[in-house]
């Protein structure tokens, strides 16, 4: 892979075990707010929910405070049960905050490259479970910045999202910038709509899409670090 000056690199299930983070905050809400035990068909009808609304945001048809309104708010109401869903987002926030799980390779990804050029965080989280977590993070002192997108004004893959990333940058040249995330919806089509070098992080080697190109392919984090002399088809 050649170097880049810069690397913009996406947080949760790129750095971060978001999955294991989410699970814990989840079931620990539920069961202080609600006095029960957390059951797996409770947490999956959640992630289902959850799901649909960030993919709705991602979309540009909700606004990330509507889908904080709104989620465990549909969550109760399908359950059946009484609550109110502002308090428990507020809950479950403060709890996923404290989840800075990592995921394999990334702490000793993040210092190796770190030597190389400058890395940023670039995530559609936010903003106060993200900062928290990288503050809190084994990964912290390599991070140079966090874009989210709340402070952005837009979400990945947004031509706006990375306007306000370029411009805290002081408009870098854009093939001196590498975007890496796992998802081919924000990550990679945000960075290849916007005219950077993209890196899918694919750790299951899923095959791509065959209308999703992308720059680079990598299945480990410390693939990051190889000399690889060509591009991905």
């Amino acid at each position: 892979m050649k170097r880049y000056a810069i690397y913009l690199l996406d947080a949760d299930d790129t750095l971060f075990d978001f999955q294991k983070a989410e699970r814990s905050a989840f079931w620990k809400t539920f069961e202080a707010l609600s006095g029960q035990p957390c059951t797996e068909a409770l947490y999956a009808c959640y992630n289902r929910l959850n799901s649909a609304l960030w993919e709705a945001l991602e979309r540009g048809e909700i606004t990330k405070p509507q889908l904080q309104q709104t989620r465990f708010g549909l969550f109760l109401r399908e359950q059946g049960l009484s609550g109110d869903g502002a308090a428990w987002n507020s809950a479950y926030l403060d709890r996923l905050a404290g989840g800075n799980f990592l995921l394999e390779g990334a702490e000793e990804t993040c210092r190796a490259l770190s030597a190389r050029a400058p890395l940023y965080l670039a995530t559609n989280g936010i903003t106060r479970v993200q900062k928290r977590r990288l503050r809190d993070s084994a990964i912290a002192p390599y991070i140079s910045g966090i874009f989210v997108s709340e402070e952005a004004g837009a979400e990945k893959p947004s031509r706006v999202y990375f306007d306000h990333v370029f411009q805290k940058l002081g408009q870098p040249p854009r093939e001196s910038v590498l975007m890496v995330g796992d998802s081919l919806t924000s990550d990679m089509t945000g960075g290849r709509n916007y005219g950077i070098d993209t890196c899918w992080y694919n750790p299951k080697r899923k095959p791509l899409p065959p209308k999703c190109a992308v720059t680079w392919q990598i299945s480990r984090l410390s693939e990051l670090l190889l000399p690889w002399e060509t591009a991905a088809p």
